[in-house]
C-alpha cells in the first residue's frame, strides 16, 4: 500500500496586512515547509492530524510519501506562488501513484486567485486521481464549501477549541478512508452551511451555545449512527462568500440517519444564533475590573491583536492602558518586534535600554496606524526562542519564536520575540525564565487557545477588546464579498439565505 500524506494549513484573515509567502509555512520551526523523512520526524508523536496518519500508515505496513508539511501562522492571503508550490508538490506525489491520500488541512485558506484554497487543491487531486480515496482533517474554524465535500471521501473536523483533539480528527478521517479503501464502508457525505457570522469568543464546544450541539455530533459518531460527524464554527475574519457555521456528516451508504442528524445539528445552531454574538466591553473598563480582582494570576486576554487569527501581535494599546492604570507584577507578551529584539541583543543582558516597542505595522483595511510605545527598562534575558510544547494543544511540537528577549520595567516584564507566536502554551514564558503561575497578572494576545496552557494556572480570566484585525466588532470591517444577508450583520436574515 502506498499512501500520500500532506500538511497544508493556513487560516487566512483577509483584513490582515501581513502577507503569507512560502517561507512563512514553517510554523513551529525554521526554514519553511518540510518534506519526506524530515517532516515525518518533526510530526511523529505530536498532537496533529498528520501524526495520526503516520501511525495509521505504519500500522498498515504502507509506504509513506510525504511531499509537504506546511503550516503558517494565520495572516493575510497566501501568495499565488506559495499556493502553486504547495499544491504542486502534493499533486505531483499523487500523480506518482498511490492507494489513498490523507490530508491535514485547515479549511479557511484564501490564496491570491482562490477564495477556497482547500477546495481548489482537492479539485486538482480529483482531476489526477478520480477514484483514489481522500481523507481530509479540518480545523474547527473551517468555512466549508461544496468543492471540499464533493472532492473528499471523508471529512473530520476538530471537536474542541482550544484544539486539543487534532490527532483524533486525523485518526477519524483516516480510519474511515482506509475502510473505504478496503471495501468495508461506503462513505456518503451530507453537509450544510448557515448564514451565520459567529463570534469566535462564543464558539467553543466547551460551553454553550455550541457545547450540546457538538456533544450530539460526537455521540452519534461514537454510537455508530454515522461514520463521522463534524460541526464547524467557521472563521469570520475573511471577506469571502462561503463564511458561515456549518456541519458535515459522513454516512455509511444510507443517508436517512445522517440527514436527520444534520437537520438536528443545524436547527439547534440556527435557533441559538443570537447566543453566538459576543458583547464587547470597553478596554479600559475591562482592565479596571481586573485591577479590582484579589487573587492571581489574572489572565488578561487581548483578543483584538491575536496572531492566532491573523493579528500583528504588535499593537500596544492594551499594554499602555495596563501601565496607565498602574497594574503591577505583570508579565506581558510575546510582542512581535524584531527591531527591539535586535536592540536588546546588541545592548546585552543587564543593560538599560529605551525602546520604541511594537507598533511597527499599519492596518489599512481597518484604517489603523501602527503606534509604538516608548518603554525603558533592563534587559533581563536573551534566548533563542526555542521550546517544546508540553500543554494539551499541539503537544510535542517544537516551537521557534526566533530570538527572544525579556525587558524588565517597573512592575512589568515584557517578552519580545522575532517571530509571532500565539501563547497557548506557558513555554513562551518559562523558556526565558519567567513562571507565569507566580505573577499577579499575565497579559497575552490570544482569544481562546490560551486556555489550553493557561487555564490550569488562572484564578481569573478577563477578556480585553483591544484594537486590531481580530476585533470582535464586525461593524469595523469593510466586508464586500460576504454572502448577504448574513446574521448578525443582517438581523432579519432568513435561514435559507
Amino acid at each position: 500500500m502506498r499512501l500520500v500524506l500532506a500538511v497544508m494549513r493556513h487560516e487566512t484573515n483577509t483584513f490582515s496586512p501581513l502577507s503569507t509567502p512560502l517561507e512563512a509555512f514553517g510554523r513551529g520551526a525554521d526554514g519553511g515547509p518540510k518534506s519526506g523523512a524530515e517532516a515525518i520526524a518533526a510530526y511523529r508523536g505530536t498532537n496533529n492530524p498528520v501524526a495520526a496518519y503516520i501511525d495509521l500508515a505504519e500500522r498498515e505496513g504502507a509506504e509513506i510519501v510525504l511531499p509537504l508539511a506546511a503550516n503558517a501562522h494565520p495572516s493575510g492571503k497566501v501568495t499565488a506562488d506559495a499556493f502553486e508550490a504547495m499544491a504542486g508538490a502534493i499533486c505531483e506525489a499523487v500523480a506518482g501513484g498511490c492507494d489513498a491520500v490523507l490530508l491535514d488541512l485547515h479549511g479557511a485558506m484564501v490564496a491570491e486567485g482562490f477564495d477556497d484554497g482547500e477546495g481548489e487543491l482537492l479539485q486538482r487531486i480529483r482531476a489526477i486521481a478520480p477514484e483514489v480515496p481522500v481523507a481530509v482533517a479540518l480545523d474547527f474554524h473551517t468555512n466549508l464549501t461544496a468543492a471540499m465535500v464533493q472532492n473528499a471521501t471523508a471529512i473530520a473536523g476538530y471537536c474542541t477549541y482550544p484544539h486539543v483533539d487534532m490527532y483524533e480528527s486525523g485518526k477519524h478521517a483516516g480510519e474511515t478512508t482506509l475502510k473505504a479503501l478496503r471495501g468495508e464502508a461506503r462513505p456518503v457525505m451530507l453537509w450544510r452551511s448557515l448564514p451565520m457570522l459567529t463570534h469566535m469568543l462564543r464558539q467553543t464546544p466547551a460551553e454553550q451555545p455550541m457545547k450540546d450541539i457538538m456533544d450530539r455530533a460526537m455521540a452519534a459518531e461514537t454510537a455508530g449512527t454515522v461514520l463521522n460527524a463534524s460541526v464547524f464554527g467557521g472563521f469570520p475574519l475573511a471577506d469571502i462568500p462561503h463564511v458561515g457555521l456549518s456541519a458535515v456528516v459522513v454516512a455509511d451508504g444510507g443517508t436517512a440517519p445522517a440527514g436527520a442528524l444534520l437537520d438536528e445539528l443545524t436547527d439547534l445552531a440556527w435557533e441559538r444564533r443570537a447566543d453566538f454574538v459576543f458583547p464587547i466591553e470597553p478596554m479600559a473598563d475591562s482592565i479596571a475590573r481586573a485591577r479590582g480582582l484579589e487573587d492571581g494570576p489574572v489572565i488578561l486576554v487581548d483578543h483584538g491583536d491575536n496572531c492566532g487569527a491573523g493579528g500583528n501581535q504588535d499593537i500596544m494599546d492594551v499594554l499602555e492602558e495596563v501601565m496607565r492604570q498602574d497594574l503591577e507584577d505583570v508579565v506581558a507578551g510575546p510582542v512581535w518586534d524584531p527591531v527591539s529584539v535586535a536592540q536588546m541583543a546588541e545592548a546585552g543582558i543587564g543593560a538599560e535600554v529605551t525602546l520604541q516597542l511594537g507598533g511597527k505595522t499599519d492596518m489599512p483595511a481597518l484604517k489603523l496606524a501602527g503606534r509604538p510605545l516608548e518603554v525603558t527598562g533592563r534587559v533581563r534575558a536573551l534566548t533563542d526562542g526555542r521550546f517544546t510544547i508540553t500543554g494539551p494543544m499541539a503537544t510535542g511540537t517544537r516551537v521557534s519564536m526566533g530570538r527572544t528577549a525579556v525587558l524588565e520595567t517597573p512592575g512589568i516584564d515584557i517578552v519580545v520575540s522575532e517571530r509571532r507566536f500565539e501563547p497557548f502554551d506557558t513555554g513562551c514564558f518559562t523558556h526565558c525564565g519567567i513562571d507565569p503561575a507566580r505573577k499577579r497578572y499575565v497579559l497575552i494576545k490570544s482569544r481562546q487557545h490560551f486556555r489550553a496552557g493557561f487555564a490550569p494556572i488562572a484564578k481569573h480570566v478577563v477578556l480585553i477588546a483591544g484594537p486590531g484585525v481580530c476585533s470582535s466588532d464586525y461593524d469595523l470591517f469593510p466586508f464586500q464579498n460576504l454572502r448577504r444577508p448574513i446574521y448578525p450583520l443582517d438581523p432579519d436574515c432568513p435561514r435559507n439565505a
